[in-house]
């Protein structure tokens, strides 16, 4: 804020000739400030501050500077990213923080051989339906806790099967598994990688993704960078709308979950991984044809380092 903005700012709450002499500057020069048109970047910039809160408002509050800068570049407005930071930094426009980390559900049968890793952290995919992860997360609810067993598709991230009940048993894990292979229809070869809870070790899960010609995949034991593609879903969900409500009822918490999954999450919300562009919309951009440069671009970038040496 420049000098004349803060007088501006306080002249009612002290005389203007006091805090020009105290500041030091003219109070001809305020008064000529303040009767001078303003200048075309300062009425830009209201413009833009319209539209930053209308893209804050649109994503209920939970949108940054990141989210909104991409927003207004998908609408072909073109200003640089620390001028729409300083604008919300100046207005107090704010997304919402990120949650802090918290115990997960997984529990553990002793003796029990968890499947291998087949992923080893490379969370790139060439394509949908070639790599799945999954988990399941608690919400606490006026009526007892809801659990919520959640499939993500590596490839757009998109959440492709859910499942909530009032209770964490295998048949819930089946639950969103079934959802998710009853929706994407995937063919042989499907990598399933979950934690090594339980649910997902139970000899009844194994035996129905073998039916389904699913190939397993565990993190390690207790690191959860393991699985950070589905952590990554569950702690935006609760950065987005899980902390942010009280849920009277499991009712409640069932309809703003699918709400919020089907509605805004795999339709509306930018993912940065994607190139600002939501699930489902980088699924059909990626099944179109492109030009040559950017078809070989984006296949490098699924490459391990050892392939691109050796190609």
């Amino acid at each position: 804020m420049s000098l004349f903005g803060f007088i501006a700012a306080e002249r009612a709450n002290h005389p203007v000739s006091l805090m020009c002499r105290a500041l030091g500057v003219s109070s001809s020069g305020f008064y000529a400030r303040q009767r001078r048109a303003p200048c075309q970047r300062a009425l830009h910039d209201e413009w833009l501050c319209e539209q930053i809160r209308r893209i804050h408002r649109e994503s209920d509050g939970t949108y940054g500077s990141p989210r909104v800068h991409a927003e207004l570049r998908r609408e072909g407005v073109r200003v640089s990213r620390k001028r729409v930071e300083r604008l919300m930094r100046q207005r107090a426009i704010e997304g919402v923080p990120r949650p802090r980390r918290r115990r997960g559900t997984t529990i553990r049968v002793k003796g029990v051989r968890p499947a291998p890793d087949l992923v080893g952290r490379d969370f790139t995919a060439r394509g949908r339906n070639r790599l799945w992860f999954a988990d399941i997360r608690e919400i606490p609810t006026g009526e007892g806790k809801l659990y919520l067993a959640a499939v993500v598709d590596c490839f757009s991230r998109a959440c492709v099967g859910w499942a909530m009940a009032d209770h964490m048993r295998g048949t819930l894990v089946r639950c969103a598994l079934e959802h998710a292979l009853m929706r994407r229809r995937p063919g042989q070869g499907l990598i399933h990688h979950s934690d090594q809870g339980a649910q997902y070790t139970a000899v009844a899960f194994g035996a129905h993704c073998r039916r389904a010609g699913i190939r397993l995949s565990m993190g390690s034991r207790g690191c959860a960078l393991d699985n950070a593609v589905i952590e990554s879903f569950f702690s935006t969900m609760q950065r987005e709308l899980t902390g942010r409500c009280a849920f009277a009822t499991r009712a409640h918490a069932r309809t703003a979950i699918f709400e919020w999954i089907e509605a805004i999450y795999n339709r509306r919300r930018l993912h940065s991984t994607n190139g600002n562009r939501p699930p489902a919309e980088y699924e059909i951009y990626m099944s179109q044809p492109r030009p040559i440069g950017e078809a070989i671009n984006n296949y490098v970038r699924t490459l391990k380092p050892k392939e691109l040496i050796s190609s």
